[in-house]
């Protein structure tokens, strides 16, 4: 049964291309013009309470504390303020700003400012691993109106220990002076946004614990959230994206529910892809990716010319297990272990075939061949797309800055949109062709004429003779 894709003409195969490039440009503009930056970094450098000795674990807001400037003053205080009194406390957003549950998620990390001390100062463990800092978080909440805008609600209390990673930097004036480097250390990650404001407070244990950290003298914060903005974007897309996706799926369904025969494997396949990629409009991607790899793996060993048997999910077992385990190398080895080799081999001897064999096969080299390009040309882009998304957001951007195009924006919705076009372009272009004559037992639908090779073809002076031995299972070919 022939494909929509081999009963096209040139011109109407061209006018389709024409109409995905449109669509795809259509993504890339809608998030580079349309969509704001996917996330915002604000940075934030924390206040210093002194907790009440009889209220120890009470929730510090640092507009409302008993706040001091810097750890130096806690150390000259009269009151002899205790080191477990000391609370570092940041309040997000900055004030005046909301959060909004548009923002979908918060992650967050923090970088400590250490003092050069000689008497108590950074040290490795005897290992050369860095020491670990050991504090309490607390994260609390609170709404601008309701029943939750006035008293900071509790949210999460846990005890942490991270790995202090810092390097000391020594003064060029003064060989006994410098500072301390330290790289950020992730803090915490909030998956819905629910509230409006969020407060942390961070205390240190005593000295027993963070005897190898030195002198803390500040902490400064880091907050990213997705943009409401940007959300609101993709959420538009995946809404318009969703019941074309479903449309294009009924459409297949009922071409091939049409057919007088059983739908073959690589229908089913190419089915459960298309019904993935329109959950993945609102699951995570992964089982897309996932299911992509299983079609790409029974697409080729379906199109393979000398494949003993066809239809069969079953032959397939083993490279669909593996799957979940390795899927890019078994895709890399499938491809070109198994179908390079093969087609390269036996294009070779389509010229020795009858007329109706030739169409036979080169129809399935075509198919095999044009996926083939389309494939590495969006798995090309995708790896551009990771690239270019990973050097523009290497270093955060702090503030407002003047854009004509959000490059990362751009990326993410094209990207988006790129791998739907693909799916769906090979639902409409691999689904039966209602130009190929249908019979009434429909017993031809599954032919396969399987070639192979048992010696090479040999050429008589003055004449061509055919050496070669077809074996076919199946039917003959229609004439």
């Amino acid at each position: 049964m022939a494909v929509i894709l081999e009963t096209l003409r040139l011109r109407s195969l061209l006018a389709f291309a024409l109409l995905l490039v449109a669509i795809l440009i259509t993504f890339f503009v809608v998030g580079g013009k349309i969509a704001p930056a996917p996330t915002t970094a604000t940075s934030h450098i924390a206040n210093i309470c002194v907790a009440n000795l009889t209220k120890m674990d009470a929730i510090l807001d640092p507009e409302t504390c008993n706040r001091i400037d810097s750890i130096k003053d806690a150390e000259s205080d009269p009151r002899q303020i205790r080191a477990d009194q000391i609370v570092f406390t940041i309040r997000f957003p900055h004030q005046g700003l909301s959060m909004s549950r548009w923002f979908q998620f918060v992650a967050t990390s923090i970088r400590l400012d250490l003092e050069h001390d000689p008497e108590f100062h950074y040290r490795k463990n005897a290992d050369g691993s860095p020491p670990s800092l050991s504090f309490k978080a607390t994260l609390a909440y609170r709404n601008k109106q309701g029943p939750d805008s006035h008293d900071w609600q509790s949210m999460y209390t846990s005890l942490q220990e991270r790995p202090l990673v810092c390097e000391f930097v020594q003064s060029q004036s003064d060989s006994n002076d410098g500072y301390y480097n330290c790289e950020d250390i992730p803090f915490f990650e909030i998956g819905n946004v629910y509230y409006e404001e969020y407060l942390v407070n961070v205390r240190l244990p005593s000295l027993v614990k963070n005897n190898q950290i030195g002198k803390i003298t500040d902490i400064n914060f880091v907050e990213i959230h997705q943009n409401g903005g940007f959300t609101k974007v993709w959420f538009t897309l995946k809404t318009v994206v969703a019941p074309v996706s479903i449309l294009i799926l009924i459409w297949f369904a009922q071409r091939v529910k049409k057919l007088r025969r059983d739908s073959l494997l690589l229908e089913k396949a190419l089915f459960c892809l298309g019904v993935v990629t329109a959950f993945m409009n609102y699951i995570r991607q992964g089982l897309f990716y996932g299911m992509l790899m299983s079609f790409w793996v029974i697409f080729a060993g379906e199109h393979l010319v000398d494949q003993p048997e066809r239809n069969n999910l079953k032959s397939y077992w083993k490279q669909v297990g593996a799957i979940g385990f390795g899927c890019l190398s078994l895709l890399i080895f499938d491809l070109s272990e198994r179908v390079f080799w093969n087609i390269r081999g036996k294009r070779a001897a389509i010229p020795t075939m009858s007329r109706a064999r030739q169409l036979q096969y080169r129809g399935l080299i075509y198919r095999f061949e044009f996926l083939l390009v389309v494939t590495i040309l969006c798995a090309g882009l995708t790896v551009v797309f990771f690239v270019i998304s990973s050097v523009n957001e290497a270093q955060w951007k702090f503030g407002e800055e003047e854009s004509t195009v959000e490059i990362s924006s751009a990326l993410f919705t094209g990207i988006y949109g790129m791998w739907n076009v693909y799916v769906f372009s090979l639902v409409i272009l691999y689904a039966p062709s209602s130009a190929a004559p249908i019979t009434d037992d429909g017993s031809d639908e599954n032919e396969r004429l399987e070639l192979r090779s048992r010696t090479e073809v040999r050429v008589s002076a003055g004449e061509t003779e055919e050496s070669v031995v077809y074996q076919f299972t199946g039917k003959s070919a229609r004439d």
